[in-house]
């Protein structure tokens, strides 16, 4: 536990150095902080502070700044940021509603201008609802799933079957999977087919339960989309640029876009906004990298994330409120009918 002078000098520590960008003096803080210690007593109170590993000091200079774990106390106990109870009028234009698509890239182009670093966005999750499913034997124990959406999207997916089917035990399968299951989720299937395998022959039964599998990850992959803008803002960035290594493995992380999926999903299971400092989790993969992120809805329900990535040094006031902004014009778009 820090004492409110601590609690002060490490408040101001990372205000100015997220101003300035360059490492904090004692002199600085005695002036910033407006207490009225003797620098002694400012330099034993950051040496403590670095002994608890919440500053650093870089070895070309006689200041301080701060750790993620600095920035993590100052996001969770030190930082004021005002809700925001409305969207400014100039910001809605910038979204269509009659575009669903468009929303989405807009999106991520708004969150880019407004921080001046990369806004991302997930596409919204549909859910894996059937209207029709066919199987097709390909070869032994080779077999392709043919998935019809209610809205006439197809997804085919080859599986590999531990045993044999005839066509005729594959239209079997098809007719009672038509019947019984159109219009629910996969999900719904799943749990249904585990609860009603004993009416089914072994056989059929799991090769349906190949068949969800199947669907459900070849639904998972179809919306599994990201959309980055931005990504060029990073070149300007001071804690990056003279780094080529770290840019190069930022670059890569927005090529794959595997790795931000795991991210943004662990964001769309958090309420409201949510701030990922680097080094501190799994969740960020890079020390010099911090991510605000928040949900967005349609109707009501949950179906993607958003949010900002930039280097640890941001100003998380302002990137709260530009995320909480965007998530809620996104949902009201989207939502309109």
């Amino acid at each position: 536990m820090l004492d409110e002078r601590a609690k002060t000098l490490l408040k101001t520590l990372v205000e100015r150095y997220i101003a300035d960008g360059q490492p904090v003096g004692s002199r600085t803080l005695s002036r910033a902080s407006g207490l009225e210690l003797s620098p002694a007593t400012i330099r034993n109170v950051m040496a403590d502070l670095e002994e608890l590993g919440l500053i650093a000091s870089p070895h070309t200079s006689a200041g301080r700044i701060p750790t993620a774990r600095g920035y993590r106390l100052f996001v969770d106990t030190m930082l004021t940021a005002q809700p925001v109870t409305s969207v400014p009028p100039d910001m809605e234009p910038q979204l269509h509603p009659e575009q669903p698509q468009r929303v989405i890239a807009n999106a991520a182009n708004l969150l880019s201008s407004l921080s001046n670093f990369v806004g991302v966005i997930t596409a919204p999750k549909k859910p894996g609802v059937f209207h029709h499913i066919e199987f097709m034997r390909l070869s032994e124990r080779r077999i392709l799933v043919i998935m019809v959406a209610p809205d006439g999207d197809v997804q085919n997916r080859v599986i590999f079957t531990a045993q044999d089917y005839t066509q005729a035990q594959l239209i079997e399968a098809s007719n009672y999977l038509t019947t019984n299951y159109a219009g629910l989720t996969l999900e719904e299937v799943r749990e249904r087919l585990k609860t009603e395998v004993d009416a089914l022959r072994g056989e059929i039964a799991a090769l349906m339960h190949a068949a969800v599998q199947a669907g459900s990850d070849a639904i998972a992959e179809s919306h599994e989309q990201v959309v980055v803008a931005g990504e060029r803002n990073l070149l300007t960035v001071r804690d990056f640029s003279s780094d080529m290594g770290s840019l190069r493995k930022l670059f890569d992380l927005f090529e794959q876009k595997t790795q931000l999926m795991r991210l943004l999903d662990v964001s769309s299971r958090a309420d409201g906004v949510r701030i990922y400092i680097g080094g501190e989790s799994q969740v960020v993969p890079f020390e010099e990298l911090s991510v605000v992120s928040a949900p967005y809805e349609v109707n009501g329900t949950v179906v993607g994330t958003l949010g900002v990535i930039g280097p640890t040094r941001m100003a998380y006031d302002r990137m709260i409120q530009i995320v909480d902004i965007t998530s809620r014009l996104v949902s009201n778009a989207l939502s309109q009918k």
